[in-house]
């Protein structure tokens, strides 16, 4: 994979890493750590910028590795995000979060507000979400 960007908070810590995947042609986020509002406004920016140069119709977001809920995010992302990743060719969306985690919520309501304008599935494990994207890519491709 070749890394596109890694953002770091106010204390320096990293709370993004933003990937190309190029044999699976998709864009793989690792966020970490806890997030604030802004942190989850640049980092959306930086996978929107990645997203776009690819081309690619699919995102990888692993959530695993994040703290704490991030619901007074999930309006921007619907309202800001979604409209310009949609423009930008997104009709694949894994998320892969620790259903352990409060973040696991936060997620499920991004989901609820993606109005089938492109598909979301939730996984609680990586593979299975790199699996779904394969099959989704497959179907896609079987539609040409």
């Amino acid at each position: 994979m070749a890394k596109v960007a890694e953002l770091t908070s106010s204390t320096g810590k990293v709370f993004l890493t933003v990937e190309y995947d190029e044999v699976n042609n998709w864009v793989y986020n690792c966020w970490n750590g806890y997030v604030s509002p802004e942190n989850i406004r640049q980092g959306c920016l930086a996978v929107l910028e990645a997203f776009q140069y690819q081309e690619s119709v699919c995102i990888l977001n692993d959530n695993r590795q994040l703290v704490g809920r991030w619901d007074d995010s999930v309006e921007w992302i619907e309202k800001e995000w979604m409209p310009r990743a949609l423009r930008a060719g997104l009709l694949y969306f894994a998320h892969v979060a620790n259903q352990e985690s409060f973040a696991a919520a936060s997620a499920a309501q991004l989901s609820s507000r993606t109005h089938g304008l492109f598909e979301m599935c939730i996984f609680g494990d990586l593979q299975q979400a790199q699996k779904w994207l394969k099959a989704c890519q497959q179907a896609g491709q079987n539609h040409l």
